[in-house]
């Protein structure tokens, strides 16, 4: 009953949230989850560059520095979840 949706059905969801959000909020929301999306995706790629560089650590070369760290908060005033990451480095070559 519930399975298959089809173009009608699909339509009439839409309509019902345009009417329920309108359609000046939609592309705000849109950005929104974008945003939520890539930062879901960078930090996804943080851990798992995390995990495998914890078994094999590089060793920084004298003449350049380890990158600078800050901190990531969940919410303004959470500690409990604050991890540090490291900032994201220019590859391209000018």
């Amino acid at each position: 009953m519930f399975g298959r949706l089809g173009a009608p059905e699909i339509i009439l969801i839409l309509v019902v949230i345009i009417l329920l959000f309108g359609a000046k909020k939609l592309p705000d929301m849109a950005r929104s989850l974008g945003k939520s999306a890539r930062i879901l995706k960078s930090e996804a790629k943080a851990m798992k560059e995390e995990g495998s560089s914890g078994t094999s650590a590089q060793a920084p070369t004298s003449n350049e520095q380890p990158p600078a760290q800050r901190t990531i908060q969940a919410a303004p005033g959470d500690v409990n979840s604050a991890r540090p990451v490291n900032e994201p480095t220019d590859t391209t070559k000018r």
